[in-house]
């Protein structure tokens, strides 16, 4: 069987350092870039207030959703700021919608050369797209994306990444009544039906599910556990050897994932970016790692759900939003979770002791969890075709219950 199963997003909470410095190196040639249709005007974001519509945006988007979870602002600067490792392989542009001089939607053009390498030179990327339900909108801000893609002999557009298939991606497209977990998108009904009208097709479903986290221990699970029990050794992080410890995640997960669909292996900057925000909100027991006859083969990153904070902060982190995280922090609140990361390695992959590693990651941190009152938690996201995975999530009684998709146009 193939457990490689969970990818990741590494937008957690990250507290401001500098955010005033923005990373727009094209916006700087782009001021020409702009589109104006009878009704609509897409102008390129090129500056610190610009930017500050582009956040805002999803605001006004998501003003009669009950279940939208707003990002904090701070954060959001901090992740189109030189800070987010993305840029030191990629460049990107920004755009705002408007019609009668208010914002009606955004996008963005990226460019990754990461993902370039190994997926093809003529491809690129959309994504942070978020538009009113409109159609003449939708059409120029998708018409601005692509142009610019093309100058960047771009042949074939995929998305939404925000920025990479290693952060935000896909569009809900099933689920939409259940707020989002903390690192994963939320969309209102229209967006499919828009990208559709655009020529988009479906490329790739992502799918979410839900899981007690005091379920049953199947019987399968519990012998599997058992037969290799004295093989496999599950241990949680060791946080004083925690530069270490982010390398043996790092070559696990980029063997792991290494022939799944998009993938596009984490640079050394990128995941010591994800270990400075893991440290900051992760207990050690969320992270598991098993190791066979002494050498790492798998391993599971879990987080605590802070959309559950987030929720109630509406994007501001002062005056009291400070004061709301210390809380948290302290009394450790949050009843939610989200395994965000999980593989085995390749060579245990489609054998028993492969489906044994995967069990015993999941079963590893359950009953720290449910001591400090985590009760169910989501694991996203999951290829729509990896079976096995779907299967052993199926034996311990889990539900699917988001759908996120990614589209795809040629140009």
């Amino acid at each position: 069987m193939r457990v490689n199963s969970l990818n990741h997003h590494n937008n957690i909470i990250q507290y401001p350092r500098a955010i005033d410095r923005l990373y727009l190196p094209s916006a700087m040639n782009e001021k020409s870039n702009q589109l104006t249709s009878e009704t609509v005007t897409v102008r390129p974001v090129t500056s610190y207030r610009e930017m500050g519509r582009f956040i805002d945006l999803p605001w006004r988007i998501y003003a009669d959703d009950p279940v939208w979870v707003p990002p904090l602002r701070a954060e959001r600067r901090l992740h189109f700021s030189r800070f987010n490792p993305f840029f030191k392989n990629g460049e990107w542009q920004a755009w705002v919608a408007y019609r009668d001089n208010e914002p009606v939607g955004r996008i963005s053009a990226q460019i990754d050369q990461n993902h370039r390498q190994y997926h093809g030179i003529d491809t690129g990327h959309f994504g942070l797209f978020e538009c009113v339900d409109d159609s003449a909108v939708c059409a120029a801000l998708i018409e601005t994306a692509e142009a610019w893609l093309v100058t960047r002999d771009t042949k074939y557009v995929s998305g939404p990444f925000n920025f990479s298939i290693n952060q935000e991606c896909g569009i809900l497209v099933d689920g939409f009544d259940t707020p989002p977990m903390v690192m994963m998108p939320h969309s209102p009904r229209w967006y499919g039906r828009l990208l559709g009208e655009q020529g988009y097709h479906s490329v790739k479903d992502l799918l979410a599910y839900w899981v007690n986290v005091n379920f049953e221990v199947p019987r399968v699970m519990g012998a599997l556990i058992e037969k290799y029990s004295n093989r496999v050794k599950l241990r949680t992080l060791r946080k004083n050897d925690f530069v270490a410890e982010m390398a043996i995640l790092r070559d696990l997960f980029n063997d792991a994932w290494s022939e799944n669909w998009g993938f596009v292996p984490f640079t050394e900057f990128e995941f010591a970016e994800l270990g400075r925000n893991l440290r900051m909100v992760v207990p050690e027991f969320f992270i598991q790692i098993a190791e066979v006859d002494g050498v790492p083969a798998a391993f599971m990153v879990g987080i605590p759900n802070l959309n559950e904070i987030f929720a109630k902060l509406d994007g501001k982190l002062f005056p009291l939003g400070w004061t709301r995280l210390l809380k948290w922090h302290r009394e450790r609140s949050v009843r939610t979770g989200r395994v965000a990361l999980m593989g085995v390695r390749k060579q245990f992959q489609n054998t028993p002791l492969g489906m044994a590693l995967a069990f015993m990651v999941i079963d590893g941190p359950r009953q720290s969890a449910l001591s400090l009152g985590i009760r169910e938690v989501e694991m996203s996201w999951i290829l729509e075709e990896n079976k096995p995975m779907r299967k052993i999530l199926d034996l311990i009684g889990s539900r699917q219950y988001k759908r996120y998709r990614i589209y795809g146009k040629t140009l």
